[in-house]
């Protein structure tokens, strides 16, 4: 059914104690771990495109090993489970030894085109790395990283992959809030798909603590399987691996501001060395746009993780990387190497900016760009968020303007307030006939602007209060909403007649409710 080649375990050392306790992981890079079966495992929820990556039909899909399998009660033949071990940077603090708490790893996975994924398990159980935590995870927060992990990908945006939504048929004690009333919510298991869950915070706990021969076996085994693109020398690989990482991440960072998502938790430890998103947990959706906005209430003091931060916190995590690598640079050429490195940094910069404007450009329908283009979108950015203007709405009406006439009519329903519409149009006019010339200079015909915007601007995302409405129907059972919102979520920049509603802004008794606006950590 699957074809596994565990290349992690079989060539980077293991965790030499057996048992599943906590306790700090020292000379490993992982340990042996089995899932702890669950009650009555149900599938939920399956992603056709992910199972087909992995040589899955439904007639496999459907097979009751592969749910065993899926739901941590059994191993299929080549599967070993293991949880990684790393540390990281929490909230600009080091946090230590963190490691996969609740994540078990199934094994590598190679389909029948030579594509290696690795398959892990979240709440499948505890491991040595969950410290007094349970390892479970509950139905909410599965069903929240199921669904945003397809949406992200058919949004063209970088990601980890989910194959599976199992049911547990167990409950899970959680404190939701952190505010002293934990209560038992229905538990799930998600399985998760990537080339390498490999993170910022592997490299960096062994740095840390000064296991360095192994730090060096770590980059040398991630560069062989991960980067097998990289054609240097030996002595400029690591250089040129990390000028690479910090691309992706750049890369990543324009992907996330131009589709409105905020991750909410980008902690070192979070950080995917293939420039993936990964670790769906208190993640959001700007609605109203506020470059401000964060939904994870652990940082609604600080917004260190807020929508317009992301970019910089991607930077400084790749700084703290860097510093990781920093000890294995051959000490004759330390100071060179070195400044290669903050080259390397330097680089995530123009990156970023190239991918961030290149991004906005296809969503203004610009050909493109130039500096007065970049104050052209500050103002409409500082508009966007005085007048409470729905980003996704609005990007994809924008499409519809007769830039003859400079009407904002089209644009009446990307507002979330009246008042606000009144107040702001003068300025909104003035701003579309600004536009509006811009695009004449530029001169592509309407038709092919249109189309190219539309192909740029998507029409679904998975908005908060959607994703919220799916979770509380399959609280009571029904999962319908999961299966609705995947299917439409497979087409985000398509028109999909009759799913209008799928589309609609964030209604007002979604403002603030629970789950729609703002999340906790807890899961």
């Amino acid at each position: 059914m699957l074809n596994f080649d565990n290349r992690f375990i079989r060539e980077l050392p293991g965790d030499a104690e057996p048992r599943n306790q906590p306790r700090q992981v020292f000379g490993a890079c992982w340990s042996a771990v089995t899932p702890t079966p669950v009650a009555a495992p149900t599938l939920l929820a399956h992603s056709r495109e992910v199972a087909a990556d992995l040589d899955l039909d439904a007639q496999a899909m459907a097979s009751p090993a592969l749910l065993e399998a899926l739901s941590g009660n059994r191993l299929l033949p080549g599967m070993v489970g293991y949880a990684s071990c790393y540390g990281g940077h929490q909230f600009g603090q080091w946090a230590g030894q963190l490691g996969d708490g609740r994540a078990i790893l199934l094994g590598e996975a190679v389909n029948r085109r030579g594509q290696r994924f690795e398959l892990q398990l979240k709440g499948a159980g505890p491991t040595p790395y969950a410290r007094r935590a349970d390892g479970r995870a509950v139905l909410r927060s599965s069903v929240r990283e199921f669904l945003c992990s397809e949406a992200m990908h058919h949004l063209g945006v970088p990601t980890t992959r989910a194959l599976s939504l199992v049911g547990s048929g167990e409950s899970v004690i959680r404190d939701m809030f952190y505010d002293g009333h934990p209560i038992a919510e229905p538990g799930a298991i998600v399985c998760r798909v990537a080339p390498s869950f490999t993170r910022f915070g592997h490299f960096e706990l062994l740095a840390a603590r000064g296991e360095h021969d192994l730090l060096q076996r770590l980059v040398d085994f991630t560069i062989a399987r991960d980067f097998p693109e990289l054609t240097v020398t030996p002595e400029r690989k690591l250089r040129a691996w990390f000028h690479e990482v910090c691309a992706r991440t750049a890369r990543l960072m324009a992907h996330w501001l131009r589709v409105g998502f905020v991750h909410g938790v980008m902690n070192t430890d979070n950080m995917s060395i293939l420039g993936l998103t990964i670790d769906y947990g208190p993640y959001g959706w700007i609605d109203n746009f506020d470059p401000g906005w964060t939904p994870n209430t652990t940082d609604a003091s600080s917004r260190r993780y807020c929508f317009a931060r992301q970019a910089e916190i991607a930077r400084w995590n790749l700084e703290r990387l860097a510093d990781a690598l920093t000890p294995l640079l051959p000490k004759a050429e330390r100071s060179a190497a070195v400044a290669e490195l903050a080259a390397a940094i330097e680089h995530y910069d123009e990156v970023y900016s190239a991918a961030f404007c290149s991004a906005f450009a296809a969503k203004l329908g610009l050909r493109s760009w130039t500096p007065a283009d970049g104050e052209l979108l500050g103002e409409l950015f500082e508009l966007m968020h005085l007048a409470e203007i729905d980003m996704t709405a609005f990007f994809r009406q924008l499409a519809q303007l007769d830039i003859g006439q400079a009407d904002s009519g089209v644009l009446r329903d990307a507002f979330y307030r009246e008042d606000l519409r009144r107040q702001f149009a003068p300025d909104l006019a003035r701003w579309l006939a600004r536009y509006s010339a811009r695009l004449r200079h530029d001169g592509q015909p309407a038709a092919g602007r249109i189309a190219a915007m539309n192909r740029a601007n998507p029409r679904f995302v998975l908005r908060n209060y959607l994703a919220q409405q799916a979770i509380e129907r399959a609280e009571q059972g029904d999962t319908q909403a999961i299966h609705e919102l995947l299917e439409v979520l497979r087409r985000p920049f398509d028109e999909q007649p009759g799913r209008a509603a799928f589309s609609a802004r964030r209604p007002d008794w979604a403002r603030h409710k629970a789950g729609c606006s703002t999340l906790s950590c807890s899961s």
